[in-house]
C-alpha cells in the first residue's frame, strides 16, 4: 500500500509543479488553489508512505515520478522541447524509479 501511495503522491507532485507554473507567481487564482491542494495531497502522501519505506527511496522515487511527469506533460503540451536525448533521460529517470521499487 505505501508504494500505491507513493506513486500517487509523486503524480500529485507534477500537478502541483504544473500548477505552479501556470499560477503566474500565485497571481491566478484557481492555479494557485491547485497549487496549495496538490502539494498538500503530495507531501502528506510522501509522509504516511514512509512510515514504510526508507526516507531515500521515498524521496527518490517520489521527485522521479514527479519530475518525469512533469517534464512529460510539458513535451506533450508544446511548452517545453521535445528530443531524442531528452526522452532518453526521462527514461533512465523512470528506470531509476522501478530499479528502486524492484531492489526494496
Amino acid at each position: 500500500m505505501a508504494w500505491l501511495i507513493l506513486v500517487l503522491s509523486g503524480v500529485f507532485e507534477a500537478v502541483w509543479a504544473i500548477a505552479l507554473g501556470r499560477s503566474e507567481g500565485l497571481s491566478r487564482p484557481i492555479p494557485s488553489v491547485i497549487f496549495v491542494v496538490a502539494t498538500i495531497i503530495s507531501m502528506g502522501g510522501l509522509a504516511v508512505a514512509m512510515r514504510d519505506l526508507p526516507t531515500g527511496t521515498a524521496y527518490a522515487v517520489w521527485v522521479g515520478i514527479g519530475a518525469a511527469l512533469t517534464v512529460g506533460f510539458g513535451m506533450a503540451t508544446g511548452t517545453e522541447p521535445v528530443s531524442a536525448l531528452r526522452v532518453l533521460f526521462l527514461a533512465l529517470i523512470v528506470g531509476g524509479v522501478i530499479g528502486l521499487k524492484a531492489i526494496h
